[in-house]
């Protein structure tokens, strides 16, 4: 049966109205297999996020290309484990301390649209950890750059201990470059986990060296869990598909961070397609009903990957990225 003409302009104005009644810079879309995903989005830049499994990042694109690395064989995936569920992730530790935590990890949160460019996923109560996780996102009308605040509120009746821990898995087979600072106390800089109950604190490899100021690892080490104490407070990753993406945090030196080796910072690089992004938060010790919060500014820009046995030109991507600490403060 045809609606009639009244009825098909009825249901396009409403559909309008509420498309219009949207902030700038936002709306709701079916994307990855999942539905009414939480969409922020500029002229050049697109921020797709996931509640319904998780509380993910699923697309962080530049002019239609996209840094974030997604399974494609897990698309609209769910479930207790989270096993595939890639894509901007987050998390809280220390990892040999927090207890299993997949209400966090791969359960349903909310989504809210809550401004102008500006979204805030928040998951369900976790009584493993004590928590709820509260993630906002802003995305600069007019550039890449999205501010990402995780909070950590303390929802039990006993005090917590736990410290931020991102987790993006990037598209894989780029090079990781990370300004140094100040005297490590690592002998070579980083460290390197030898599975999950050894740590070499003076390791050697080949696709990982120093050049100029930076850590440069250039390709999957013997073993892909690497750990930093630089305080520098950035790093950045250039993807082979020519993009350049920074992120930005606080890295205090006269804070507790509360990781076995007391990193600021991970990179997990396997001899797979995605690589891990891992800034790390300092402990926070939070009484009941207590909350803390950490921020981390992304950005993204253009940059060509250099052909193989070319060396990263070091100076121009320092040209490149020291714009990015002006404008946030830093």
């Amino acid at each position: 049966m045809k609606l009639s003409l009244s009825l098909c302009l009825l249901v396009a104005f409403s559909e309008g109205a509420l498309a219009e009644d949207l902030p700038k810079g936002t709306a709701r879309v079916d994307f990855f297999g999942y539905k009414d995903c939480v969409k922020l989005e500029n002229e050049t830049t697109r921020v797709v996020l996931c509640h319904q499994a998780g509380g993910r990042v699923l697309d962080y694109s530049l002019n239609g290309t996209n840094v974030i690395y997604l399974d494609p064989e897990a698309a609209g995936a769910s479930g207790k484990s989270g096993r595939g569920m890639t894509g901007g992730r987050f998390d809280i530790g220390p990892e040999q301390i927090v207890p299993r935590r997949n209400l966090l990890w791969s359960g349903k949160w909310t989504a809210e649209i809550t401004g102008p460019y500006s979204a805030r996923m928040t998951s369900q109560y976790d009584i493993a950890t004590g928590v709820r996780l509260i993630r906002d996102f802003k995305l600069s009308p007019d550039s890449s750059a999205l501010e990402v605040t995780q909070t950590i509120h303390n929802q039990s009746n006993e005090e917590k201990q736990w410290c931020h821990w991102s987790r993006t898995f990037a598209v894989g087979k780029g090079i990781v470059l990370i300004p140094l600072t100040g005297q490590s106390k690592y002998p070579n800089s980083y460290v390197m986990y030898e599975g999950s109950n050894l740590i070499q604190m003076r390791p050697v490899d080949e696709q990982i060296k120093i050049r100029d100021g930076y850590l440069e690892i250039k390709g999957a080490p013997k073993f892909p869990k690497l750990g930093m104490d630089t305080t520098a407070g950035w790093f950045t990753y250039l993807a082979p598909n020519d993009l350049l993406f920074t992120k930005q945090f606080e890295a205090d030196p006269n804070r507790v961070y509360n990781e076995v080796a007391g990193l600021t910072m991970s990179i997990w690089y396997p001899d797979r397609p995605m690589v891990e992004l891992e800034p790390i938060g300092p402990r926070e010790t939070l009484a009941p009903g207590k909350k803390a919060s950490f921020t981390e500014h992304w950005t993204l820009q253009k940059y060509p990957f250099p052909a193989t046995g070319t060396p990263v030109d070091l100076k121009s991507i320092e040209k490149l990225v020291t714009p990015i600490f002006n404008n946030t403060g830093q």
